[in-house]
């Protein structure tokens, strides 16, 4: 390694924890999309002071966009006056909600034990600090580069990154000749390139019934009823076969690398309004939030089909039954080739710095790599970050130190061998 990359990077190692623990102070909790502008121009001042062009974009329009909690993004871009590629950093400000059980305060940025605690050190205001950092020490070492580098501050990933990434990929800043090759610091241990993620078919599942009185419920049709004899059906057809279905895929862990289905919701008949009074009448219906995780071994049709087959079966068999299925949201599996320039330079990286062959791994879930795919058609993109998976959203979250600044190492060494002039 250059000695005077070294030198800079051993320099910065107070630095990325110092960021995180800055970031982590900002209570950018989605929904509904608190103190997302403060964020951003703190970070925009960061990258401002590093000769960075810095660019705020508000992500009108989008859901949740108002004028009490705008969607805004910061996009800061350095020109090294060199023709050559452009590498993208991208990081969401935004963290999910508190939750109970903490037992440090969840935006001190308490350091303790070789760990940050807080809300977003793991998922994934760490990561983004460790980009900066890396990005910083880099352009410190003097060492030339060719082409450009970009770091975005995105917002509501958690809620789909409609306002975020997605928002930013229709306005091209997600597309080529723009940008060459991305990074997604998402925490998925450090010595992982995580090169995709499952599809996801997200759809509200309404049954039918007629309203009576709850004493003479023989007088109506019961929509509940119907909906227990869809799940029924599930619980005996669709489960067991999707857990027979296995991907080529490398997802972790091993258990999500079958076809999985989930009940994330279920609302029907009335609903307290905290009185806890009830009205007795029969549900006329009753509606059920599915969240179908399918491979890339699956086809969109066949993952909606298999669900709409049950339905119409019950409907010719069950008297009274009917239904509606409405789509909320979809996104097709994606899978980065490990061969393309950004595995192939985080993981060379990993192994010089932590001296071990990284894991290829792809994600259970989805993340922003899928608005870039899709939107931006751009798919030389991977996540890679510090943290551990497992502790987001958790109270008590952390980063490990040590596994903050590695990454931060690993980033700097890959944009190198992206972009260096004397490529290692």
């Amino acid at each position: 390694m250059d000695e005077k990359l070294e030198r800079a990077m051993v320099e910065r190692q107070a630095a990325v924890v110092e960021l995180t623990r800055a970031l982590v102070a900002y209570p950018t909790i989605n929904p509904p999309g608190e103190a997302y502008t403060p964020c951003a121009e703190f970070l925009g001042k960061r990258l401002r002071q590093s000769g960075f062009a810095v660019q705020y974009i508000r992500g009108e329009g989008a859901p949740g966009d108002s004028d009490r909690y705008p969607r805004t993004n910061v996009v800061g871009r350095f020109e090294t006056g060199r023709p050559g590629p452009t590498i993208h950093f991208n990081g969401h400000l935004d963290v999910v909600e508190v939750g109970r059980g903490w037992t440090v305060d969840p935006f001190a940025g308490v350091v303790r034990d070789g760990r940050i605690y807080g809300r977003g050190t793991c998922d994934m205001k760490g990561g983004l600090a460790a980009a900066v950092v890396a990005v910083e020490a880099l352009l410190a070492s003097g060492l030339p580069l060719a082409g450009a580098i970009e770091i975005s501050g995105t917002v509501d990933e958690e809620s789909g990154g409609f306002g975020g990434v997605a928002y930013l990929a229709g306005q091209g800043f997600f597309s080529k000749p723009r940008v060459d090759h991305v990074i997604i610091p998402e925490p998925l241990n450090v010595d992982r390139v995580c090169i995709g993620h499952r599809g996801v078919w997200w759809a509200e599942v309404e049954t039918h019934g007629r309203i009576a009185h709850g004493s003479m419920p023989f007088l109506g049709d019961c929509a509940i009823r119907h909906m227990g004899a869809f799940i029924q059906a599930l619980e005996a057809e669709v489960f067991p076969a999707l857990a027979r279905r296995r991907t080529a895929m490398p997802v972790v862990p091993d258990a999500a690398r079958a076809s999985t289905l989930n009940f994330n919701g279920i609302q029907a008949g009335t609903v307290p309004d905290g009185t806890g009074l009830q009205a007795p009448c029969v549900p006329d219906r009753c509606r059920l939030t599915l969240d179908r995780r399918y491979l890339l071994e699956e086809s969109p049709g066949e993952v909606r089909g298999e669900i709409e087959a049950v339905l119409e079966r019950l409907a010719a068999d069950r008297p009274g039954f009917s239904f509606a299925v409405r789509e909320l949201m979809h996104v097709a599996p994606i899978m980065t080739e490990p061969t393309a320039p950004v595995p192939q330079a985080v993981a060379a990286a990993i192994r010089a710095v932590l001296g071990r062959e990284a894991d290829f791994v792809a994600s259970p879930g989805t993340y922003d790599q899928k608005h870039i795919a899709r939107i931006g058609h751009l798919h030389d993109c991977v996540a890679y970050g510090p943290g551990i998976l497992d502790l987001a959203h958790q109270p008590d979250e952390f980063v490990v130190i040590e596994d903050l600044v590695a990454s931060m190492r690993v980033m700097a060494l890959a944009t190198l061998s992206l972009m260096g002039t004397d490529r290692p």
